[in-house]
């Protein structure tokens, strides 16, 4: 059994879900594959796998909750094939037939993510609640989830909209890419389905677009095609679409799959603007609203204990604004620390929702990034630190606009490693990559 897989098989036999394991691990989504709910369970306590796909054809509806109780602490994914909807208890995704690889390693790594800002929701209420402020998960729109469907009138089309009415969803219709972009620009929306019709052209238009508007990139996008074998399902992949049906997929499960996409996201924005809402508080840093370096400590010590818990890597990064002549001369005029408020907000901005932030210095950073390894750490911390260095900030009149580059160090967590020993690893990995 490969101790670096990441994702658990559940069939009874490879008759129907043999090719979609082997796409998977063809991505790098390496599976391990249990005939019995049994083993199943067993290789989840003994491994750190990170989701689960059942083929349901043998099994009982209640073994999606088996497998999620097995793999506790730790949040277990579950993609359930061969059933309806509302068949199958505890699945986060069900459909009646196999996906494209592509799609299941897209929605694996969505839902993945999805279960880790969760499980550091959970820990943040509890790091926060220890200093008298409590964290209520709430958005501002408690109303109907709303999606739009963008696409010229098509009878199946109409049929899934009526079908996601009939769930209590609010379907805004938009005929052409440019009434798809005034609504959006206009209000929120939770999701948005695209209609493949006879010419893909308007509905990949739309979501390239959406891709390069940062409001709305993370809306999850699913395209609905006229039938198979009309594109390229990995193009579609690539182009940022979260999901595809085609029109031969039963009305219901694609609303239902439409539902997933859409609830999760507006539990994914309630988390981001639950966790922003904290930073204008005394607890923390009051110039950028980051972490403070004792509540940093504090949480990090409860981040590498679930890690541990939960089977999962630990990651830490620091980054400290590098010694420029313009740096130099920014901070002997005080223009450095005017800066800083605009830095602060860019890291925060930067992070993954389930990352942590902190300043443990004035012209120093840290990052806590759980289920991440050492070097996709580095690399994220690396892709912020560019970003703030492509922007120039004020110093003073008669002198050009600096900007601020960042040294960086990262390190990840050993097994029995304190999260203070951690914290101070990445800090010298810093300190040896400067000298």
């Amino acid at each position: 059994m490969a101790f670096d897989a990441r994702v658990l098989i559940l069939a009874a036999d490879d008759g129907r879900i043999g090719p979609l394991a082997a796409g998977l691990d063809a991505l790098g989504w390496t599976t391990v594959t249990a005939r019995d709910v049994v083993s199943a369970e067993m290789t989840l306590h003994d491994f750190p796998l990170e989701a689960a796909v059942i083929d349901i054809n043998t099994f009982d509806a209640d073994v999606a909750s088996r497998l999620r109780a097995a793999a506790e602490p730790r949040r277990l994914p579950i993609v359930v094939i061969g059933a309806r909807p509302d068949s199958v208890k505890g699945a986060d995704l069900t459909m009646s037939t196999p996906p494209h690889p592509a799609q299941a390693a897209l929605r694996l790594e969505q839902l993945g993510r999805a279960a880790i800002a969760e499980e550091e929701y959970r820990l943040r209420v509890t790091t926060f609640a220890t200093r008298g402020v409590g964290l209520d998960k709430r958005t501002d729109d408690d109303g109907p989830l709303r999606v739009l469907a963008a696409g010229v009138a098509d009878r199946r089309f109409l049929a899934l909209s009526n079908a996601l009415t009939a769930a209590g969803v609010e379907v805004v219709a938009a005929p052409t890419p440019y009434t798809a972009f005034d609504y959006l620009h206009e209000s929120p929306f939770d999701a948005a389905v695209l209609w493949g019709a006879e010419d893909h052209a308007p509905a990949l238009s739309i979501a390239a677009g959406m891709k390069r508007n940062t409001r709305l990139y993370h809306i999850p996008l699913m395209l609905y095609l006229r039938g198979r074998n009309e594109i390229s399902l990995a193009e579609l992949f690539n182009r940022g679409f979260a999901d595809v049906a085609s029109a031969d997929t039963p009305e219901g499960e694609t609303a239902e799959r439409i539902l997933a996409l859409a609830g999760a996201h507006r539990i994914h924005l309630g988390i981001r603007k639950t966790l922003d809402s904290v930073r204008s508080l005394e607890v923390m840093d009051p110039e950028t609203g980051l972490f403070t370096p004792e509540l940093f400590a504090s949480h990090l010590g409860r981040v590498a204990e679930a890690s541990r818990a939960r089977k999962r890597p630990l990651s830490v990064c620091v980054l400290r604004v590098r010694e420029t002549e313009s740096v130099t001369w920014a901070r002997q005029g005080g223009w450095l620390d005017r800066a800083m408020p605009q830095i602060g907000a860019m890291v925060s901005r930067l992070v993954r929702v389930e990352d942590t932030p902190a300043r443990l210095a004035k012209e120093v950073f840290a990052l806590a990034l759980p289920a991440t390894h050492a070097e996709p750490a580095r690399l994220a911390a690396e892709r912020i630190a560019a970003v703030i260095g492509c922007t120039a900030f004020d110093a003073g009149p008669d002198r050009s606009p600096f900007v601020a580059e960042f040294d960086v160090g990262a390190a990840e967590m050993r097994p029995d490693e304190s999260a203070a020993a951690l914290l101070e690893r990445a800090s010298a990995d810093l300190f040896e990559k400067t000298r």
